[in-house]
C-alpha cells in the first residue's frame, strides 16, 4: 500500500476513535459537557480536555507501537476502556464531581483533567 494511503487510514482510524471516545465519554458522565462549555464552564473544558488529551496520547502509542491495523485498533480500543473506567472509578471516589464541574469549579475540573492525562500517559507507556 502505497505511504500516502497508510498514512490517510490510520488518520481516519484515529479520527473515528477519537470520535466515539467523545461521544461515550459525554455520555457516561453525568452533565452535559458540551452545554457546559458553550456556557463558558472552564471546569467542564480542562475536565473533558484533559480526558480527550489522555486518550489521544494512548492513540498515538497504538500508532507507533503496533504492526498493523488490527493491533491499532484493539490497543486503541482497550485504552478507550481503561480511560473510561479511570473517570468512573474517579468520580465514584470523588462524588461531588457532578456538583463541582457544574459549579465551574475549575480547580476541581483542572484535577479531573489531570488525572485523566495522568492514565492517559500511564496507559500509552503500557502500549509501548
Amino acid at each position: 500500500m502505497p505511504d500516502i494511503l497508510n498514512y490517510l487510514l490510520h488518520l481516519l482510524l484515529a479520527a473515528v476513535l477519537l470520535m466515539a471516545f467523545f461521544v461515550i465519554y459525554t455520555r457516561v458522565t453525568p452533565y452535559n459537557e458540551v452545554l457546559l462549555i458553550r456556557q463558558g464552564n472552564q471546569a467542564a473544558a480542562l475536565s473533558l480536555g484533559g480526558a480527550l488529551l489522555g486518550f489521544s496520547a494512548t492513540i498515538a502509542s497504538s500508532l507507533m507501537h503496533t504492526a498493523n491495523y488490527q493491533q491499532f485498533f484493539a490497543w486503541a480500543f482497550g485504552a478507550m476502556v481503561v480511560q473510561l473506567l479511570a473517570y468512573l472509578v474517579t468520580t465514584r471516589l470523588l462524588r461531588m464531581s457532578k456538583d463541582q464541574i457544574e459549579s465551574n469549579n475549575t480547580a476541581f475540573g483542572g484535577l479531573l483533567g489531570a488525572i485523566a492525562l495522568a492514565i492517559g500517559a500511564i496507559n500509552a507507556a503500557c502500549i509501548s
